[in-house]
């Protein structure tokens, strides 16, 4: 079939960046969006946004499949973001995003809070332009996809406790200090409970992971800004240790990576 010839080029992370729309329903009489507040009419209804274009979202092995078996392809809208926040989303440090290098020239990242459901009919006709060019591309983009759906639910008692930690992460990030620079340079930041988040007492670990490429700043030491956030986050209530270490992934082990859960900008609720 044509429409099967046409999605066997199609991958996972490709772009249509001539289609700039994406639907969804809303209900003008409770506004929560542009697109609500302009519609003409209340109730149930498909409403049309502007976008940048649109991201494939679905898996590789489905979009291959033949139509008939799998008539339907997830695709996401591109949205236009600051360099600030595009370095966040390349850090994973804002899971309802997710990006590429080939949006990343352009500015561009793909808003995982809205997805649409397409018919193949639709996509065999569009333009496609690559969004990945390596396994290592491809593979950064897959676990942006299951970060979202797999953020870890910290418990209530735990946001209280990092909001100020979070604050002066948010706060710094951007300035031009030690402090700053030394934010930038990290790639995440992961914490770690022991026995687990649901004993009565908990011993908490924060592993600030560097990334190894970017050059050490001249000014105050890793060990000075440590202690600094760590103070932010002082033993209390069910957590009654605290430590942590700016480390590289090379110094971590399997178990301690897989055994920790990142924290990101967005992962405290108010």
């Amino acid at each position: 079939m044509e429409i099967d010839a046409a999605l066997q080029h199609w991958r996972q992370g490709d772009l249509a960046l001539d289609e700039r729309w994406f639907i969804h329903a809303g209900d003008s009489a409770v506004a929560l969006t542009d697109a609500s507040a302009g519609a003409a009419e209340e109730g149930l209804q498909a409403l049309i946004s502007e976008t940048e274009g649109l991201a494939v979202v679905t898996q590789t092995c489905d979009i291959v499949r033949t139509c008939t078996d799998r008539p339907f392809v997830e695709v996401a809208p591109l949205v236009r973001l600051n360099e600030a926040t595009l370095l966040d989303v390349q850090r994973g440090r804002r899971p309802a995003l997710a990006t590429m290098p080939a949006m990343v020239s352009k500015g561009l990242a793909v808003d995982l809070d809205r997805i649409m459901t397409v018919e193949k009919s639709l996509v065999a006709k569009w333009q496609r332009t690559p969004g990945c060019s390596s396994d290592a591309e491809i593979r950064s983009f897959a676990q942006a996809l299951a970060r979202k759906r797999e953020r870890f639910a910290f418990p209530d008692d735990f946001n209280a406790f990092a909001k100020k930690l979070q604050s002066r992460l948010i706060g710094k990030h951007e300035k031009e200090t030690d402090e700053g620079r030394a934010l930038r340079a990290l790639r995440e930041i992961r914490v770690q409970a022991a026995p687990d988040w649901n004993a009565t007492f908990v011993t908490l670990f924060f592993w600030f992971i560097r990334d190894a490429a970017s050059p050490f700043f001249e000014g105050k030491n890793w060990a000075e800004l440590l202690d600094g956030w760590l103070a932010l986050v002082p033993a209390g209530g069910r957590f009654t240790v605290v430590a942590g270490q700016v480390a590289t992934l090379a110094d971590l082990t399997g178990e301690d990576y897989v055994g920790s859960d990142p924290l990101d900008l967005d992962h405290l609720s108010a």
